[in-house]
């Protein structure tokens, strides 16, 4: 097996690689692209900027896997990705989502663990930012689109193949 050929691998376990995977890359480059939307941009060392970004990511991966396992012990199907899909993706986002809201809740007005800078706009009635709301919409649906994606090796092979020959 090619370095790469355990994403490409058919069926769920191949969709959970390839959701664990995206859902990483993606998250880590949402949390440097927010940063600026926190105090810590303008208040925090280099170093302190890196942690936080490397942490919140890492959350970020264990928000995501866990609300795609809930998701398919819930409402998964057999044959998933290829059927129930829809169902799956709507849980898993709603579960993200709905984590993110008490997550940013919690350390922004119990814990005071971050604060939003001035830049961040916030959801009045439950004061939270948009940015991480927006993630948690954007990044399940982009890497369940990937997980779901590879796992129909025609079309992997086709794209593959494609890119290849360029």
């Amino acid at each position: 097996m090619s370095r790469i050929g355990w994403l490409r691998q058919p069926g769920w376990i191949g969709a959970v690689r390839r959701y664990i995977v995206a859902s990483a890359v993606a998250h880590l480059v949402w949390e440097i692209i927010q940063l600026p939307l926190y105090t810590l941009w303008k208040t925090g060392t280099k170093g302190e900027q890196i942690f936080a970004v490397l942490h919140c990511t890492g959350g970020d991966i264990l928000i995501a896997g866990s609300s795609l396992l809930t998701a398919l012990a819930l409402v998964g199907r057999r044959g998933w990705p290829d059927e129930g899909v829809a169902r799956v993706a709507g849980l898993t986002t709603v579960i993200g989502f709905g984590y993110t809201i008490y997550s940013e809740w919690l350390n922004t007005a119990v814990r005071v663990s971050w604060t939003y800078s001035e830049l961040m706009p916030v959801v009045p009635w439950i004061g939270t930012g948009v940015s991480p709301l927006v993630q948690w919409l954007v990044v399940p649906t982009v890497a369940l689109w990937t997980a779901r994606w590879g796992s129909d090796e025609t079309v992997a092979s086709a794209v593959i193949a494609k890119t290849i020959d360029r």
